[in-house]
């Protein structure tokens, strides 16, 4: 094999498979000399992949962990394998699927061949996921579309739905995608506005990218995308300070509950107490509190004890 490119992308290919390769096998494989092997291996280092060598009668070559992540090489099944899964997780906001998941997912789409892409479709239409959460779910398409924006700095176009049902058209600037673990969100600066702004992703359709690169503006001082999507979702809503006692130690309490509620403080070897505020909803947290799964009480505010009055009596009857 002469073409150097194609053996060096052959001989990746070939340690990438676990396990270590004798110098005299590698060379039959290409069909060219061990010397020629040991060139093609120092190119790889150069290139970042660490390959690391074994002296002896049976010694060889093999893919070792790096400090780096080097660039993958992925046969059909693999890709198709990957870009599943990571539809699946994105598509359904799986709490912990970051932004980072949807860019892999937008930067392999991009470089599927058509075949692979409608095996994907095939696939992702066939399977029905085990969990969806409690949000609106969102299609990957949808997702893969404005990050791809995000990350290319370039203006987005969109059919937007408000919560009332109105129909708008927005071109924006987007800025980022944040995943709330129930939902998706986008959060960009709305040209006609002039302002920023917070979109539901599973309320956008027809996306469009326009084409026209933008340089990345500021937001407001002391702000980050984060407290613009806080800000614009409770804003309208009434904070609620919670104190409440658990039966169970910190450690167990803190595993289960969002990070955004805070830590609570051990009060003994088996029980716990939050002091945090909160904009949800009295049915939202009543609900994330009931999942915590032990024995606890609620001395603040009032409001959230009495829904959970109402809510156990109704369990209760519907549980004869």
């Amino acid at each position: 094999m002469t073409d150097t490119p194609a053996r060096l992308l052959n001989l990746l290919s070939l340690l990438q498979t676990p396990r270590e390769w004798p110098g005299s096998e590698l060379a039959e494989r290409l069909q060219v000399s061990p010397r020629t092997i040991r060139r093609d291996i120092d190119r790889l280092r150069d290139l970042g992949y660490p390959v690391e060598a074994t002296k002896g009668a049976v010694g060889g070559y093999r893919l070792v962990a790096g400090t780096a992540m080097p660039p993958l090489l992925l046969d059909d099944e693999e890709a198709v394998a990957i870009a599943v899964g990571l539809r699946a997780g994105a598509g359904h906001a799986i709490e912990g699927v970051e932004e980072a998941s949807v860019r892999a997912l937008a930067k392999l789409e991009q470089v599927l061949p058509s075949r692979l892409r409608h095996r994907v479709s095939t696939l992702q239409n066939a399977m029905i996921p085990f969990t969806r959460g409690d949000g609106a779910t969102v299609h990957p398409h949808t997702l893969t579309a404005i990050a791809a924006t995000v990350t290319g700095r370039e203006r987005l176009r969109f059919g937007y739905r408000s919560g009332d049902g109105t129909e708008t058209k927005r071109q924006v600037e987007p800025y980022r995608l944040i995943s709330t673990g129930r939902r998706w969100y986008l959060v960009a600066y709305d040209l006609e506005r002039e302002d920023w702004r917070t979109f539901r992703v599973d309320r956008v359709r027809d996306t469009f990218a326009t084409g026209a690169r933008f340089t990345p503006r500021e937001v407001p001082a002391g702000w980050d995308a984060v407290k613009l999507l806080s800000h614009s979702m409770y804003r309208n809503q009434p904070e609620h300070a919670l104190d409440v006692s658990f039966g169970a130690p910190a450690e167990y309490v803190a595993a289960r509950l969002p990070g955004y509620l805070g830590t609570p403080e051990a009060t003994g070897p088996d029980s716990c107490r939050l002091h945090t505020s909160s904009q949800d909803s009295l049915e939202w947290l009543a609900v994330r509190l009931a999942l915590v799964d032990c024995e606890f009480t609620v001395h603040a505010p009032a409001t959230l004890a009495e829904h959970l009055s109402e809510l156990g009596a109704r369990l209760t009857r519907a549980g004869r």
